[in-house]
């Protein structure tokens, strides 16, 4: 799928590689829209890829007095985690919530989701909402581009060939601001957007509204702001009347087109509808956050995995640990990671079930991250810890997953097994012992075609019992 793969281990020498190659390059952070697209081979000249995911300085979310700083490699689960932007960039914590499932949003970046520039994505709409701008450096130097100028059209933006995008900068909501973001799919997971939206409004002491933002996503070929909605708000207390002119009005602005998610005259009937809930909610004050105890299945650790320094020259073998086992391979360089564990690591555990990040029945553990083997080139796995389905019995004994699966019978087919053994482990490293809707949300990436989530789901609640139980054992033994 490429010819050339250069893990980095700073921006400078991205941004070097990038003024080598120009166009027949791309930068690697998540690569979770990226390898869907070589897959289906929309970009037959591409020679290189460009791995930033172990560069520091990309990582982390900072603050000054006015804005938050996201790095490029902060993915949306970091999004989800972080109290600043629970606290000062609300609507941005809720799309990354609503991004896929546990596995991509521990691999896929905000940053990536700007660059891809599809209407859908997620994140696009609250981050214009919220003003935000992004920075990009060349070997020219660095500039910033305000998110409502940097898209020209559908999958358009006005990058460079040679630019690397290095941060978002967020200006913060003021104690005076309310925020929301809300969405529409087909399911409630692994949902593409039929229609997404994000409301910010700013009040003065008597509830009135003194200035308001209204974006809609999947509605035109780039996300846009509404401002005849806008206008309907502003000067106003949010009453019934204005809420719902408010609504009517942001319904009929765009001049949404039929797909096989919606068609044009549901998505506009959907616009009013949830810009009228955004409206209500925020009337009440009552915009919610994600979970806090969210599961996201990315074990102990709290920021993107950035300890591995070790790149990987052309032609040189990729060394991993595998199962606790170091490991050293001179093939399968330009292939998945799904793909080289099942062809030249001989683990024919992880499954193949869609190679698009959809179904889950491929997860693994990268360096105690759950993620989509599929989604992930097998030359990031250089220098890291991966483990696959194989590797959670502790020698002859079955992880306590396992176990259950078999006692409860949650074992159909068995296609799907492995992604939901692999998945329900990292969910333990990470909750001992997961609630209901723990269990729900760490599970919301792996799909059963045999349709058996309840016994599935009663496993794993008695295999979190058990493992909590043997926990203790152990502290009291100690």
């Amino acid at each position: 799928m490429w010819k050339a793969y250069h893990n980095v281990a700073s921006a400078d020498e991205a941004v070097e590689l990038l003024a080598k190659y120009g166009a027949q390059a791309r930068v690697v952070a998540g690569a979770t829209d990226l390898l869907i697209e070589l897959e289906r081979g929309v970009r037959p000249h591409l020679e290189a890829l460009i791995d930033v995911s172990r560069v520091a300085e990309l990582a982390g979310i900072t603050e000054t007095d006015d804005s938050l700083i996201v790095g490029a490699m902060v993915t949306h689960n970091d999004i989800v985690a972080s109290d600043m932007i629970r606290r000062f960039a609300l609507p941005l914590a809720q799309a990354s919530w609503e991004v896929g499932a546990p596995q991509i949003r521990n691999r896929a970046t905000v940053a990536g989701n700007i660059i891809t520039a599809s209407p859908a994505n997620d994140t696009i709409s609250p981050l214009m909402a919220l003003g935000a701008s992004v920075d990009l450096r060349s070997a020219r130097g660095t500039r910033s581009v305000r998110l409502a100028e940097f898209y020209t059209g559908l999958r358009k933006t006005v990058m460079e060939p040679d630019e690397l995008l290095v941060s978002i900068r967020i200006p913060k909501m003021t104690v005076n601001q309310r925020g929301i973001f809300l969405k529409l799919g087909l399911r409630r997971a692994q949902a593409i957007s039929v229609v997404n939206c994000t409301v910010l409004l700013t009040l003065d002491a008597g509830s009135v509204v003194t200035n308001a933002v209204v974006t809609l996503g999947s509605v035109a070929p780039v996300i846009i702001r509404v401002p005849d909605a806008e206008l309907q708000l502003i000067g106003h207390p949010l009453t019934p009347e204005v809420m719902s002119r408010a609504a009517r009005a942001a319904a009929a602005a765009p001049s949404p087109i039929d797909d096989v998610r919606s068609t044009a005259a549901y998505r506009r009937e959907m616009i009013g509808v949830l810009v009228h809930r955004a409206l209500r909610t925020l009337a009440h004050d009552t915009s919610a956050a994600p979970p806090a105890d969210a599961a996201m299945l990315r074990g102990q650790a709290q920021h993107p995995v950035i300890e591995h320094a070790s790149m990987l020259a052309d032609g040189d073998p990729i060394e991993v640990e595998i199962n606790g086992l170091a490991r050293r391979f001179d093939s399968g360089h330009d292939s998945t990671l799904l793909d080289f564990l099942r062809d030249v690591a001989d683990l024919p555990g992880t499954k193949e079930g869609c190679a698009e990040g959809e179904c889950g029945a491929c997860t693994v553990m990268l360096d105690g991250m759950a993620v989509m083997a599929c989604m992930v080139p097998a030359v990031r796995a250089h220098g890291a810890r991966v483990t696959t389905v194989e590797g959670l019995k502790d020698g002859s004994e079955l992880h306590p997953v396992q176990a259950s699966f078999i006692e409860h019978g949650a074992v159909q087919c068995g296609y799907c097994t492995p992604g939901f053994l692999v998945a329900g482990a990292a969910l333990l490293d990470e909750h001992p012992q997961p609630t209901r809707d723990q269990i729900e949300q760490a599970f919301s990436g792996n799909l059963c075609r045999c349709t058996g989530y309840y016994k599935i789901i009663s496993a794993m609640q008695s295999a979190s019992l058990s493992h909590g139980v043997t926990e203790a054992t152990d502290v009291q033994a100690d």
